[in-house]
């Protein structure tokens, strides 16, 4: 498989990360890295944001955390990233309260957002940098590589590997995010990365 290929389809800087996610997690096959990619595209903005946003407001918190913010304290929070992050995230995946802050500290990071301090703990047993005590390498150092460890974990080169049909891409889709939201575009985005790669 010949990766530079993609030069001029994904940004260098990812490019220049493909390697490691092969070397760390076996992705040498044109069938696999083009889910794969398909699904970092489409979550990143094409590998644009490394960082979740949580810039919501009052009417935003709402519609997507309404367990979270009931009746007027939807105000209080509203275009407070840390605040919003500590709330939402608190008290799960391995975070400690929301006054600990956690939430915001091990907030989705990466081109598949890799969230909560249980992941960031695990994920760095994959990598020589001290990633609890340090979170932002997530974004900065390994955007691609935390997607290609969290593609592993959940086994989604097993789905993968099942083909290049829609329904795989579908089934892939579910498992990162939890629904189909942006099925259209990540189909898109698998279909042309595989038609570089094969």
């Amino acid at each position: 498989m010949d990766i530079n290929k993609l030069k001029g389809h994904i940004p260098d800087s990812v490019l220049a990360q493909i390697p490691m996610v092969v070397q760390k997690f076996g992705m040498d096959t044109p069938l696999e890295l083009a889910h794969f990619l398909a699904q970092c595209a489409h979550e990143s903005g094409n590998f644009k944001a490394v960082s979740e946003n949580l810039n919501y407001s009052a009417d935003g918190l709402k519609k997507i955390f309404p367990k979270y913010f009931a009746g007027t304290l939807n105000e209080q929070y509203a275009r407070n990233p840390e605040k919003i992050a500590s709330r939402v995230y608190a008290s799960r995946m391995g975070n400690g309260d929301e006054p600990s802050k956690e939430g915001w500290k091990f907030r989705g990071r990466g081109y598949i957002q890799l969230t909560g301090k249980a992941n960031y703990q695990e994920f760095d047993k994959f990598v020589d940098d001290d990633i609890t005590n340090n979170p932002d390498l997530v974004a900065t150092k390994y955007p691609l590589l935390s997607a290609a460890w969290f593609f592993h974990k959940n086994k989604l080169n097993e789905i993968s590997a099942k083909g290049d049909t829609d329904a795989v891409v579908t089934s892939v889709t579910k498992r990162v995010n939890g629904g189909t939201i942006g099925l259209t575009h990540r189909i898109q985005e698998f279909k042309k990365f595989y038609g570089i790669l094969k």
